[in-house]
């Protein structure tokens, strides 16, 4: 850890404060149905409030299939990404040249190098964890819908609360996942300057935080969602 200079301690520190410090603002925005993930958690209840009066469920499955097949995706995706990876340990010399060649790019050292792409690995497992268990959360979800009363079962209510939580929870490991990745990209910025890895980081923050808070999209769902309430 001595090649590492206090300017590198601070990028990563600013990098971590920003993930884990978002992470905690968007959930409270969330709760308050602030943000487009906290509107899609009404939307996914009231789907499985509508499955819950239907006699013939297969449109709520095929729903489900097309959410497991992007979490599927990724997942496996993911560990294409590791394995890439690792692989590029074994080739840090070609790697550190083809940076030294890049304007700004600072001088680093293989073992800095090395610590960097372990790093890095730790944030696409931790990627992978998480979309790995939203598809395990999709399964539950499949399991829950088919699991269902018939209309009119006094228990069907309390049924689809519980199928519309664990909807909820598969949405919220998914995005922490794509999370993930999006600060994952900001970190590939320290391979060339640590003040490169600031502004990614600030810059990620700022795409996450119009998209989750402000965008166009989450307005279009508001407006539905006082569309309907009316």
């Amino acid at each position: 850890m001595s090649n590492f200079t206090p300017l590198d301690f601070f990028a990563f520190g600013w990098f971590l404060l920003a993930w884990i410090g978002y992470i905690f603002f968007a959930r409270s925005g969330r709760r308050k149905q602030l943000t487009i993930s906290g509107v899609m958690n009404k939307f996914r209840r009231q789907w499985l409030v509508e499955m819950s009066r239907r006699d013939v469920r297969l449109v709520d499955v095929n729903a489900l299939n097309s959410l497991a097949h992007n979490v599927t995706f990724f997942a496996s995706t993911t560990i294409l990404v590791v394995g890439g990876l690792f692989a590029l340990l074994g080739a840090s010399d070609r790697a550190i040249g083809a940076l030294a060649d890049l304007p700004f790019a600072v001088h680093t050292t293989q073992s800095v190098w090395e610590v960097k792409v372990l790093l890095l690995i730790v944030l696409y497992v931790y990627a992978f964890f998480q979309f790995a268990w939203a598809s395990r959360m999709s399964n539950y979800c499949a399991i829950l819908i088919g699991a269902a009363p018939p209309p009119g079962d006094p228990s069907l209510p309390t049924h689809a609360e519980r199928a519309a939580r664990m909807t909820n929870l598969m949405g919220h490991h998914f995005n922490q996942g794509l999370r993930a990745y999006f600060f994952s990209l900001a970190f590939l910025g320290w391979f060339v300057h640590p003040w490169a890895l600031v502004l990614a980081t600030t810059w990620v923050v700022i795409v996450n935080y119009w998209r989750e808070f402000r965008s166009p999209e989450f307005r279009a769902l508001q407006e539905n969602k006082e569309g309907s309430a009316g």
